[in-house]
C-alpha cells in the first residue's frame, strides 16, 4: 500500500492517488485505460492521443502496515495513507490542467 503516480512522458502531466492495493490499482487504471472506461478524463485523452508507451507507472511511497497491541483493537491504514498522499499532492501539486488531478473544494 502506498501512493502511485501514473506520469505522461510527454507533456509531463501527472495523476497522484494512494491505494491500499498500488499493484492492482495500476492493473485496474491500466484496464481501464485500454477499454476507454478510465474516469480520469483528461488521463484517458491522453493515454489515447500518445499511448501506452508515452506513461509511467510508479510508486511514490510505500506504508507498511503496522500491528499496535492493545485492547483487541487492529491497526487501519487508512487514516495514514490518506495522510502521505496528502503529503505527495502538496509536493507534486498534479492539478488540472497541469497535471490530471482535480482540485477538491471541501465545504
Amino acid at each position: 500500500m502506498g501512493v502511485y503516480r501514473i506520469r505522461n512522458m510527454v507533456n509531463g502531466r501527472s495523476y497522484v492517488a494512494a491505494s491500499n492495493d498500488i499493484r492492482a490499482r495500476f492493473n485496474r487504471h491500466r484496464m481501464s485505460l485500454k477499454t476507454n472506461n478510465e474516469s480520469v478524463k483528461a488521463l484517458l485523452a491522453d493515454w489515447n492521443e500518445f499511448g501506452e508507451n508515452a506513461f509511467e507507472f510508479e510508486t511514490l511511497d510505500s506504508l507498511e502496515p503496522l500491528d499496535r497491541p492493545g485492547a483487541g483493537l487492529t491497526y487501519d491504514p487508512m487514516d495514514d495513507l490518506k495522510v502521505l498522499e496528502a503529503l505527495w499532492l502538496e509536493k507534486l501539486q498534479p492539478y488540472e490542467p497541469e497535471g490530471y488531478n482535480r482540485v477538491i473544494i471541501e465545504r
